[in-house]
């Protein structure tokens, strides 16, 4: 961002949040920016450089965004992407880039059996606004259209601006310096949002008072639209907490083509620290793992597996250009910078006199085993890693033990080549769980 060009100018010592009360009820089609304008003037009265805070309901009823139906069909209609659920209460990301209860779905004061939905182009509708009611009352205004939504971590709710226009929606106050003298490193501030959550002072949810005017902020309006709200929204790969409650699991994805840059040594302790929290049999910990960051141990136990992978095809009779297609396989895990190789220790196995027990023991060994490569991965995508997991140490493991120095009883199962995503992983294709779940 540039330096803030607000930054010296002087704001007036009172700032003033006043309701326009006498809207009436909207209704689609309706004439919004007359009414505001009309309203605003028998009211407060408007002035160059006030800031009209609006209400969405209202402009979505003007814009005939209400639809009969049901909610949770317009819920799924509205959503791009489930964040959480937990109960009946959806959290979902709308098409607006907003991650909000419900996908911003409203059934409160609207008409029984209706929804009300966002408008389409918020920024757009307050751009629409700011025009026409700026030349009704003949003053140069700013539009701030609102939503109520939830935060993480804090209790309760507060506006907050969905649509903008004519008004700066961030103040860049990085590179000056604080009180004192400290210079500011990361301080942007929301004031769109600061501006939504004050005018809901006197606006209220119950009072059927859908508008306010903020005056005394003038320095912030500007002539032109400006960016909106949309400015607002964190791009997806600047947002830290991308990947919500509901995004975790489906979220780890193979990679097979890594950039060079390093892989965080903590990113990998952490990801291991939740590899380990699979479930177990007889209260045991099963899982160890081979981390392979130098280039030396990755080289060595790839170069091993290769020679005995080649010699396994060569003696099932493989032609050298079809050995040659089928150890291409294992070549993103050359391509990673760092390597995981799982191993499981089952030593807390029972004995049996058997082989049906003996056999039944292993699988649950094993089973465990998957349970926290699956964490491994789910983690490492959680840390935004890309990963593939390979089988291909499973087929040498004694090769692949000896190539790394594994201590003894230790058995590799597949190696897991980590790195930063050097593309765009693809969407993955739909897959309906009634394909795969027996109902009995």
């Amino acid at each position: 961002m540039k330096p803030d060009p607000l930054a010296a100018a002087p704001f007036p010592a009172d700032v003033v949040v006043l309701p326009v009360p006498g809207l009436p009820e909207i209704a689609p089609g309706a004439d919004l920016p007359a009414l505001i304008a009309d309203a605003a003037l028998a009211g407060p009265g408007l002035a160059d450089g006030d800031i009209l805070v609006i209400t969405s309901k209202i402009v979505s009823k003007a814009e005939d965004r209400v639809i009969s139906g049901d909610r949770e069909s317009a819920i799924r209609a509205e959503t791009v992407r489930v964040v959480a659920r937990r109960g009946q209460t959806t959290i979902s990301q709308n098409r607006h880039g907003l991650v909000l209860a419900a996908a911003g779905v409203d059934e409160s004061n609207t008409r029984p059996g209706t929804v009300v939905l966002l408008p389409l182009d918020p920024d757009g509708s307050a751009e629409a606004l700011r025009k026409a009611i700026g030349t009704r009352a003949g003053a140069r205004v700013g539009v701030i259209i609102t939503d109520t939504m939830g935060r993480p971590w804090r209790t309760g709710q507060t506006d907050t601006a969905i649509g903008v226009a004519g008004v700066t929606p961030l103040r860049d106050h990085r590179g000056q310096p604080d009180t004192y003298g400290k210079v500011l490193e990361v301080t942007v501030s929301a004031v769109a949002d600061e501006i939504a959550a004050a005018a809901d002072l006197v606006k209220q949810k119950t009072t059927g008072v859908p508008v306010a005017i903020v005056r005394g902020l003038s320095p912030l309006v500007t002539d032109a639209a400006g960016p909106g709200a949309a400015a607002l929204v964190r791009a997806a790969e600047d947002d830290m907490f991308r990947i919500g409650a509901a995004d975790v699991v489906t979220a780890r994805r193979t990679v097979r083509d890594f950039t060079t840059e390093p892989v965080s040594p903590d990113a990998i302790r952490r990801a291991i620290a939740a590899a380990i929290t699979a479930p177990a049999p007889h209260h045991s910990q099963p899982w160890r793992f081979a981390v392979l960051t130098s280039p030396a141990a990755r080289t060595r136990l790839l170069d091993d597996m290769l020679m005995a992978w080649k010699a396994d095809l060569g003696a099932d009779g493989f032609t050298q250009e079809q050995i040659a297609r089928r150890v291409r396989r294992g070549e993103p895990l050359r391509r990673a910078p760092l390597i995981i190789v799982p191993c499981l220790v089952a030593d807390a196995a029972h004995a049996y006199p058997d082989a049906r027990r003996s056999a039944a023991e292993r699988t649950m060994f094993v089973v465990s085993m998957g349970a926290a490569v699956e964490n491994l991965l789910v983690a490492l995508a959680v840390e935004g890693l890309g990963s593939c997991w390979v089988s291909s140490t499973l087929f040498c493991a004694d090769i692949a033990a000896a190539a790394l120095g594994l201590p003894a009883g230790w058995e590799p199962m597949g190696a897991v080549g980590v790195g930063h995503p050097a593309t765009a992983v693809a969407d993955r294709s739909p897959r309906d769980p009634d394909d795969f779940t027996l109902q009995l």
